[in-house]
């Protein structure tokens, strides 16, 4: 394993403790603790998915056959392998915060001529979507099985419950947005080894600007942002998932605003 390069930096593994230290903060009986508890759980949860996403990425174009990944860093699953100050950092986590919606803030370069066939190109940019839809899974399942009901609670779930509940949304929210066939986004990357010269030129020239017009309208246009998130809901009840502990964890995560 040490060969390919695959070792948790001491960066990722602090990112991971404060998720954890976020989800026992979030059992004490105290409405502070509940409020940055859960929001050290959301940003950590956040944050550790981030360098996941990256992560499968890079280790899907690795076995693919461009080995520079290893040189780069991207399989330590170091953030600031993948982040730009500004763009990857700052913005995504004030578009969190402001609006409760999470920006895909993370990005590895990948030598495309390297790749074995298009087919590769194609996993290797569907494997980051699917980390998120794994990792949402992953949440929903454990809030299921290991947290227990809360009696005296009026919703009958914890805390606990809650800020799971919405960081598996957010996975599922980044799932489905960046699956979506936009230039710019990991479900336009997908379909692009396929396409016709014209419509990857095309793609080039609208790349980097499209993903933040698609993400202003999510926050500008409520109707669009209501139907996003019905659907998203939708999906996470298919799942076994509960929505409305996710808005109960979303209120708690936005309690600084109330």
């Amino acid at each position: 394993m040490n060969r390919t390069g695959v070792r948790p930096s001491p960066i990722f593994l602090i990112i991971v403790a404060v998720t954890v230290v976020g989800g026992i903060l979030v059992t004490l009986q105290s409405q502070s603790a509940v409020d940055w508890g859960t929001l050290m759980l959301v940003l950590g949860g956040w944050g550790t998915s981030l360098c996941l996403h990256e992560f499968s990425h890079a280790i899907v174009a690795y076995r693919g056959g461009d080995y520079d990944v290893r040189n780069k860093g991207y399989l330590t699953l170091d953030i600031r392998r993948y982040t730009h100050p500004l763009y990857s950092i700052v913005l995504p986590l004030l578009f969190l915060a402001v609006g409760g919606i999470p920006l895909p803030g993370g990005a590895v370069w990948i030598n495309h001529s390297a790749l074995r066939d298009r087919r590769v190109e194609s996993l290797v940019s569907l494997a980051g979507p699917l980390s998120n839809l794994v990792l949402g899974v992953a949440l929903i399942w454990a809030d299921r099985e290991f947290v227990p009901l809360n009696p005296f609670s009026p919703y009958g779930a914890t805390a606990l419950s809650f800020g799971l509940s919405y960081l598996a949304l957010l996975q599922l929210f980044a799932f489905v947005i960046n699956i979506l066939p936009i230039p710019g986004l990991d479900g336009w990357g997908a379909i692009e080894p396929w396409l016709s010269h014209e419509a990857r030129r095309f793609g080039d020239q609208v790349r980097p600007w499209a993903p933040m017009v698609l993400f202003v309208i999510l926050i500008g246009l409520r109707s669009v942002n209501t139907a996003v998130f019905d659907g998203i809901e939708n999906i996470m009840s298919w799942l076994g998932g509960d929505p409305i502990q996710a808005i109960f964890g979303q209120e708690n995560f936005l309690f600084w605003r109330q």
